[in-house]
């Protein structure tokens, strides 16, 4: 009996040493030091979109599989990832973006710091946008080009809030206009948001105009805009 609990003890002792080894390991593990970072771009200028809401994905080859790392859209664009030097594959995630699935696979090689412009073709874009403020209310006239005909129009809308991160989660009112009422894109569309309570007696709000695609989870945006009401 005492022999069994002496080995019971030394085999705990072991797996226990060896948890400890595991973790310093762990922690000793330099940090990555090298940043691939870029745009995700149409024509050369940078997509928005909304916060937190698109993935780019780079996937790494291991020892016996691919490793695969997320990496959030900004909403102005622009991506950022801490990476070890190493070859990579970026992905642009299917079904993810306000644009069309584009399966291409963009071939990284990073070597300390890179900057890279991952192109998509969104369904929509905005053109002429501009902002204006009437006796509490807010107001966007902009024009809506579409790009791909392969999906319909389903709205567009206009949020204010308080500060630049400005989306459907993020903001203080809002309006829309669906595509029925939406009949000729060659002409202006407005709309127009009454300031909520919440809004009031501020001196400056931002506005930021989005369009939804039939069909696509998220929305494509203009760049948030400084409305001054005083």
């Amino acid at each position: 009996m005492k022999t069994k609990i002496f080995m019971i003890a030394q085999l705990l002792c072991v797996l226990t040493f060896a948890t400890v080894l595991s973790s310093c390991e762990k922690d000793s593990r330099p940090e990555p030091k090298s940043v691939l970072k870029g745009r995700v771009v149409y024509d050369g200028q940078p997509v928005n979109v909304r916060s937190n809401g698109v993935q780019l994905e780079i996937w790494q080859r291991g020892y016996q599989l691919f490793t695969k790392i997320p990496v959030y859209v900004n909403q102005d664009g622009t991506f950022s990832a801490s990476l070890f030097d190493g070859n990579y594959k970026l992905v642009r995630l299917p079904g993810n973006g306000p644009w069309l699935d584009n399966k291409d696979t963009i071939e990284v090689e990073l070597r300390g710091t890179k900057e890279l412009d991952v192109p998509v073709q969104p369904y929509f874009v905005f053109q002429n946008d501009t902002y204006s403020k009437g006796e509490g209310k807010v107001s966007a006239t902009f024009n809506l080009k579409q790009l791909n005909t392969s999906r319909n129009l389903e709205r567009v809308n206009l949020y204010i809030g308080k500060t630049t991160i400005v989306d459907p989660n993020n903001n203080d009112g809002n309006a829309q206009e669906v595509a029925a009422n939406i009949t000729d894109l060659t002409k202006p569309i407005s709309l127009t948001v009454t300031l909520p309570a919440a809004l009031a007696g501020r001196d400056y709000i931002y506005a930021r105009i989005g369009v939804k695609t039939s069909g696509v989870g998220e929305m494509l945006f203009g760049a948030p805009q400084k409305v001054m009401l005083k």
